[in-house]
């Protein structure tokens, strides 16, 4: 292989590589973390204390438990009321609300 037709590949194989990092960096731009969404055992990762990563939330729309979800939709995202009748929402921080005992 000539000099050049190796320049040429290891352009290629470089341009290749920033492409799909650009994608997944697209793709990640796409969620956002929604706090209080996810049901019991479906949060994606990371819900606060006493859970460790992802599907360990024990209640519905547990506080410190998050999902991904589209950009722009956690805070207005319809969700069931509450037992006392208060309307949820999701949140881009955690919530002290509904928490695992």
């Amino acid at each position: 292989m000539s000099k050049h037709t190796k320049s040429l590949a290891l352009a290629g194989a470089l341009a290749a590589a920033l492409s799909a990092h650009a994608t997944t960096a697209s793709a990640q731009d796409a969620t956002e973390k929604c706090y209080g969404v996810s049901l019991a055992g479906e949060n994606d990762c990371a819900a606060g204390p006493g859970t460790t990563c992802a599907g360990t939330s024990k209640v519905d729309y547990q506080g410190n438990a998050w999902s991904l979800v589209p950009a722009g939709t956690c805070a207005t995202m319809e969700l069931p009321a509450a037992a006392d009748g208060m309307m949820r929402h999701g949140s881009m921080e955690a919530l002290d609300r509904d928490m695992a005992s």
